[in-house]
C-alpha cells in the first residue's frame, strides 16, 4: 500500500474525482462555439472522435484535421498530475484546434488515470498505443509525425518516448514536452528559475511534497520510482528524437524540464528549450492568455520546421 502521509497533499483530490463529487469548469468560454467565435480560424478545423483499441480496451481520442492536406501531425496528451483532465479541457481541445487550424493533424487521447487502484503502466500503455494507431491511420509521414502533451501528458509522452527508442514501436519525428514533470525528485533548479517560482501564491506552486504525491499516486506501491518509461529523467537518452521543451517560466516542473533538456543534450540529443516569459504552470489551459497564445506559436514553429513528406 502506498504510505498514505506522502499521498497527503492529493488525497482530497483523489477521492473527489473518484466519487465524482469534483466541481466542473465553471468557464463558459471554452466550449467549441465559444472558441471559434473568439478566433475564427479555428472553425476551419474538422473534429471526429475515435475510439482507439488498447490491451485494456478501447480508449476515447478526438481527431482534428485542417483545411486540405495536413503539412504534419501531432498525438497529444493533456496534462491533470495522471488523475484528471478531459478531452474537452482546453489544454486537450483548444490546443488540438490551434495546432490544427495551422496545418497538422492532431490526435488529442484520452489515457487512463491513475484512480480506483490504477497505476502505472496503464496510462503509458495507452499512449503507447495510441501512438502506434496513429502511425497507422492518421495519414501522416513519420517524418512530420510528433508526440507530445502536457505536464502529465508530456511525462507520458516522454517515457513513451523511451519506449519507442528501445523498439516498442516507430519513433516520432520530434517530442514536443510542454511544462513536463519528468523526475520524481525536483532537480535543484537554476537560481533564477526559483526566484520565478517563488512569485507564485503557495496554492498554485508544486513543491517537493506534491511531486512526490503525484509520483506515488501515480506509480502505485509495487512499481520501482527509476522506471524510466514512468519517469524519462532516469533514462539513457541516447538514440532518443529530437525534443522541443516549453516550460513555464513561474514552474517548479521548470527545474524538471530544464534538467531534462541538459540530460538530453548530453545524452547527443537535438534539443531546443525554452521558457514562457510570466507564465504559470498549466498555462495552455488558459487560452485566452498571452503566454498561451505565444506558446502554441512557438509549438507550431517547432513543428513547422520538419520536412513534409507524402506518407508512402
Amino acid at each position: 500500500m502506498t504510505n498514505p502521509d506522502i499521498l497527503a497533499p492529493l488525497i482530497d483530490v483523489i477521492r473527489s474525482l473518484e466519487d465524482g463529487t469534483s466541481a466542473p469548469d465553471p468557464r463558459t468560454d471554452i466550449d467549441t462555439a465559444s472558441l471559434v467565435a473568439r478566433y475564427p480560424e479555428l472553425g476551419t478545423v474538422t473534429i471526429r472522435d475515435v475510439s482507439i483499441p488498447t490491451r485494456h480496451g478501447d480508449i476515447p481520442a478526438r481527431l482534428y484535421r485542417p483545411e486540405g492536406m495536413p503539412k504534419g501531425g501531432l498525438v497529444w496528451a493533456h496534462g491533470g498530475s495522471f488523475i484528471g483532465g478531459n478531452l474537452d479541457m482546453p489544454e486537450a481541445h483548444w490546443v488540438s484546434l490551434a495546432v490544427a487550424s495551422r496545418g497538422f493533424a492532431v490526435l488529442s487521447v484520452e489515457y487512463t488515470k491513475a484512480l480506483h487502484g490504477v497505476h502505472f503502466p496503464a496510462p503509458s500503455i495507452d499512449l503507447l498505443e495510441a501512438w502506434n494507431w496513429a502511425v497507422d491511420n492518421l495519414g501522416v509521414s513519420l517524418a512530420s509525425l510528433h508526440l507530445g502533451g502536457a505536464s502529465a501528458g508530456a511525462n507520458l509522452a516522454a517515457g513513451v518516448g523511451v519506449r519507442l527508442r528501445d523498439g516498442q514501436g516507430k519513433l516520432p519525428a520530434s517530442l514536443v514536452l510542454v511544462y513536463p514533470q519528468v523526475h520524481t525528485v525536483l532537480p535543484e533548479g537554476s537560481a533564477a528559475a526559483r526566484a520565478a517560482a517563488e512569485t507564485v501564491p503557495a496554492e498554485h506552486r508544486f513543491p517537493q511534497t506534491m511531486v512526490s504525491a503525484i509520483a506515488a499516486n501515480y506509480l502505485g506501491s509495487e512499481q520501482d520510482p527509476t522506471n524510466p518509461y514512468a519517469y524519462a529523467g532516469s533514462a539513457e537518452l541516447a538514440g532518443m528524437p529530437p525534443m522541443f521543451i516549453l516550460n513555464s517560466e513561474r514552474d517548479e516542473h521548470r527545474y524538471s524540464g530544464e534538467e531534462f533538456a541538459r540530460q538530453a543534450m548530453d545524452a547527443g540529443v537535438w534539443i531546443n528549450v525554452v521558457y514562457e516569459p510570466g507564465s504559470t504552470h498549466g498555462h495552455l489551459d488558459r487560452p485566452h492568455t498571452l503566454e498561451a497564445q505565444r506558446s502554441i506559436a512557438r509549438m507550431a514553429h517547432w513543428l513547422d520546421g520538419f520536412p513534409t513528406e507524402p506518407l508512402r
